[in-house]
């Protein structure tokens, strides 16, 4: 069970999404605007499990303590999940590129949330573990790292996210609905070539490891190296 941080400037939507949390468990504090937010993180960060920011919050936004809050980054990240009525795809591609894990449109199920979040803590406690190696490849989830040859690599979060589920998946087809499944959530609408480009973009990023990530002609992917 984590302590949650939910920051939102309107109350029913904290008592919702809190009463939900505490059904499984977890412990929560609350914030109206985004300056106590911040403040709340810098004096409970050690035992922070995760953070929900509503993207449109007074004093301070929700991409504006998602900034500082990367700013302070030391080890592991903290998990951020954001929380807004603005459903644009723009905003969503802004706060997943500044460092959000994860980002619910309202109205949302209550249900479906919890259980993202429950996903978001479980992917932070895997990053626990000790780095994996794929020849020249090296995925550190503890630090959440990626590095070619010893040469730090820079992904953006759904690159990063795409890799670690196919070095957890390896040798395995994985076709473009089970990856974008996976990834980008069962809410999530998009085009199957979604998939298709931040691949593309991932192997390039990767250079002579991205040959690593295969193609399964007519049907998705598949993470070709062994361990």
């Amino acid at each position: 069970m984590a302590l949650v941080l939910i920051a939102d400037d309107e109350a029913r939507i904290r008592r919702l999404v809190a009463d939900f949390l505490r059904r499984d468990g977890h412990t929560i504090l609350e914030a109206e605007d985004g300056v106590a937010a911040l403040e709340l993180v810098e004096a409970h960060r050690a035992e922070l499990g995760l953070v929900i920011l509503d993207v449109m919050m007074p004093r301070m936004d929700g991409f504006g303590v998602l900034s500082a809050i990367r700013a302070s980054d030391q080890g592991a990240p903290l998990p951020v999940m954001m929380l807004t009525a603005r459903a644009e795809d723009t905003d969503e591609l802004y706060g997943l590129e500044a460092g959000a894990d994860d980002y619910v449109a309202k109205p949302f199920s209550p249900l479906v949330l919890a259980a993202r979040v429950k996903t978001l803590l479980k992917r932070a406690g895997a990053a626990e573990k000790e780095a994996d190696t794929f020849g020249a490849l090296t995925v550190d989830e503890r630090r959440r790292m990626v590095m070619v040859e010893g040469q730090n690599v820079e992904l953006t979060p759904k690159e990063y996210e795409l890799l670690v589920y196919f070095k957890n998946n390896p040798r395995i087809a994985l076709s473009r609905e089970a990856i974008l499944n996976a990834v980008w959530g069962y809410d999530y609408f998009g085009d199957l070539r979604t998939v298709d480009t931040h691949i593309k973009k991932l192997r390039a990023k990767l250079g002579p490891c991205g040959s690593l990530i295969g193609t399964v002609r007519g049907y998705g992917y598949r993470f070709e190296m062994e361990k």
